[in-house]
């Protein structure tokens, strides 16, 4: 009996012996777990949406298998609140391994709208809070948090609206032109229509015109909008209206007083 009773206690002892080692030996193993956050990439599709993609480098090169390796991060605008969250899930990363994956994002340009128009005239960042869940050796939780900005580049940065010129066209109308410029900050070409109108100070529209928008990734646009009037609707102040239309957003009107 007492032979059995020992037998017990030392396999018992032998048991907890491996089990601390195969811990000890997982968690010794994570110095050899590399995992690298490349440079996000923040883009717009035509379609209206934009696209954060997080590139993760991730090299196991411990002792175990990674189970169950999950990304999970939320995206806040600089007063906090939430664009959008999202998670990218592996279910197994084997010993040895080398992964490249792209945890990706996507949120409606008219969310950012929605909190006005400070996304589309200024240059931004957003906050971003990553949380890492993972389990060594396919059986031990661990979790590890991060927090990040991303730049966001305006698609209208410093939009203006230039001194308007009035040249006689003949006894009744005048040929009016207002200057206008920008510049594309954002990671996509901006191409679309610009659409002003012209109000007198009692309110009354007088005038309108329309001006195509060409405008590179990184490029200053300037143009004119060109349009004529009659000589007696117009009065010394008064305000232009300002739509801007692309295929990924609409926005107006923007108010400029004149005068």
């Amino acid at each position: 009996m007492d032979v059995s009773i020992r037998m017990v206690g030392l396999a018992s002892t032998f048991f907890w012996i491996l089990l601390v080692a195969f811990f000890a030996s997982a968690a010794y193993s994570v110095k050899d777990l590399r995992l690298n956050f490349e440079k996000p990439q923040l883009r717009l599709t035509q379609e209206g949406y934009a696209v954060l993609s997080i590139p993760i480098n991730i090299e196991n090169g411990g002792f175990y298998n990674l189970g169950e390796f999950n990304l999970t991060t939320k995206v806040a605008d600089l007063n906090g609140t939430k664009i959008t969250e999202g998670s990218t899930l592996i279910p197994l990363i084997k010993k040895g391994a080398k992964i490249v994956a792209f945890h990706n994002l996507t949120f409606s340009v008219d969310v950012l709208l929605e909190k006005g128009s400070h996304y589309l005239f200024n240059d931004s960042s957003f906050a971003v809070a990553a949380l890492i869940s993972v389990k060594l050796a396919e059986v031990i939780p661990v979790q590890v948090s991060s927090n990040f900005s991303v730049a966001w580049g305006a698609p209208f940065y410093n939009f203006h609206l230039g001194r308007p010129t009035f040249e006689p066209l003949n006894f009744t109308h005048l040929r009016i032109a207002v200057p206008i410029s920008f510049e594309n900050h954002a990671p996509i070409d901006v191409n679309g229509e610009i659409s002003l109108y012209m109000y007198n100070s009692e309110g009354k529209l007088v005038g309108q015109g329309e001006s195509a928008i060409v405008a590179p990734q990184g490029a200053l646009y300037t143009s004119s909008i060109v349009f004529y009037v009659q000589m007696l609707e117009i009065t010394e102040e008064g305000f232009f209206e300002v739509y801007l239309s692309t295929p990924f957003l609409s926005y107006g009107p923007l108010v400029f007083p004149y005068g």
